[in-house]
């Protein structure tokens, strides 16, 4: 069996500003023949207008959109073992979609396009599905990633400071692990995809939290303090903004500020 070979872009499109949007990128988005986008449903609709209208922006045709909605995913809350299986499970059915549309929907010599939030780098999928698909052997994408500006580097600027202290360790983990790195950590912990609020369980009079949601949009919701004193503040503001929005997508740095005093806002 003969191996189809696929020019593939992977761009990372920032954190939810169009002018994160890097030169790098537009330049990307103009040399694409088919822009891939995957949608989340009709909660999340405001997320797939965006890419769209990047698209309709920066990109120069002849072009074609082709929209897919994302495989569903188990969400309840699951065990480590039991949700490292479900994810493979969503990963190897996005991979079937990904290699249908590559085959179905470019032709020989054209290059397709997938539009990732933030950087591909940084709790995105697409790269290691497409490595699945050229490890399967019938496709070989031949792909080129485009950096992004993340949520975290957003994060960061919004509230006006560094992501270290002088000297000291980051780590980025997803909230599941928080408790786990949070007792063998002596630097400043960025928690993505909480979805449980486990901010709520660290203890320290002197652990700050800088928080943000929806970071680069125009529904923006930034809060920063000590932990034990603004966590019930965080909960509520999620709360409202889920119940508005129909989803909620955060991050945020802890951060043990000793005997110092920070602005909360940075």
């Amino acid at each position: 069996m003969s191996t189809e070979q696929r020019r593939i872009l992977v761009i990372g499109i920032g954190a939810g500003d169009p002018d994160h949007l890097t030169l790098g990128a537009v330049k990307a988005m103009r040399r694409a023949d088919v822009f891939f986008i995957v949608g989340k449903g009709p909660d999340k609709a405001s997320l797939t207008d965006l890419r769209h209208r990047m698209v309709e922006e920066h990109a120069e045709g002849p072009y074609r959109v082709v929209e897919v909605e994302d495989p569903s995913r188990e969400r309840r809350s699951m065990d480590r073992g039991e949700y490292t299986m479900a994810v493979q499970d969503w990963r190897d059915r996005r991979g079937e979609m990904f290699e249908r549309l590559m085959r179905e929907e470019m032709t020989e010599g054209e290059t397709g396009a997938f539009l990732v939030w933030g950087d591909p780098s940084l709790y995105d999928s697409t790269l290691g599905i497409l490595a699945d698909i050229e490890a399967r052997g019938s496709i070989r994408p031949h792909v080129e990633v485009v950096p992004g500006i993340t949520s975290v580097s957003t994060l960061a600027a919004r509230h006006r400071i560094p992501l270290n202290q002088v000297g000291r360790p980051v780590h980025i983990t997803p909230a599941r692990r928080l408790s786990d790195v949070a007792q063998n950590d002596d630097g400043d912990i960025v928690v993505m995809l909480d979805a449980h609020e486990s901010f709520t369980q660290v203890d320290g009079d002197d652990v700050w939290i800088y928080w943000g949601a929806y970071l680069g949009t125009p529904d923006e919701l930034l809060v920063a303090g000590p932990v034990r004193e603004v966590s019930e503040q965080i909960r509520q503001v999620r709360a409202e903004a889920r119940e508005r929005h129909g989803w909620i997508m955060d991050t945020y740095l802890l951060r043990n500020v000793g005997t110092s005093q920070p602005d909360p806002t940075g």
